[in-house]
């Protein structure tokens, strides 16, 4: 068995790349990817004519090298943006929304963009349909909602009582 394995390292190399890469794609953690890396390298220096001991040598180098240099750059680049970015339902918070069915502290119905979300008021009453209102939670799938303040109205000063 060994002899075959020095006669054909290179099936060596490539079953190691291919698990290496199949780990990463189960893990998506870009370790493995980058182990996968100097297993190629390693394939490559096989077909060059290197040594089996230098062609482990070349795997770890490569491995080592992209995991300390490689690896620290593309995360930085992987998680580049504000650090106050948020996703999935957290860019809700601190949306309008419209009151389509009257809200309560148990229960209604509000939409949220294009989409009908189960809402809950925040504080007690109850909010009749059409009302202005502002996420200020995501509970699970319901919408955590309070009232809008009523913006002053502009205009003319109301007329003294008695003209």
């Amino acid at each position: 068995m060994f002899e075959w394995l020095f006669e054909n390292g290179w099936a060596l190399w490539l079953i190691v790349f291919l698990i290496l890469a199949g780990i990463e794609i189960l893990t998506l953690d870009l370790f493995f990817i980058l182990m996968s890396v100097g297993a190629f390298a390693s394939l490559v220096s096989y077909f060059l004519g290197a040594p089996l001991w230098l062609q482990v040598v070349i795997f770890c180098v490569v491995a080592l090298a992209m995991i300390l240099f490689v690896r620290p750059i593309a995360l930085r680049h992987l998680h580049k943006g504000p650090h106050d970015l948020r996703t999935n339902v957290d860019r809700l918070i601190g949306h309008p929304a419209t009151v389509v069915e009257p809200v309560s502290v148990e229960s209604g119905l509000v939409k949220i963009g294009g989409d009908t979300w189960s809402a809950k008021l925040r504080g007690g009453g109850a909010l009749p349909v059409g009302s202005s209102v502002i996420v200020t939670e995501i509970d699970g799938a319901t919408a955590i909602v309070a009232a809008v303040p009523a913006a002053p109205t502009q205009g003319y000063p109301a007329a003294p009582a008695g003209l």
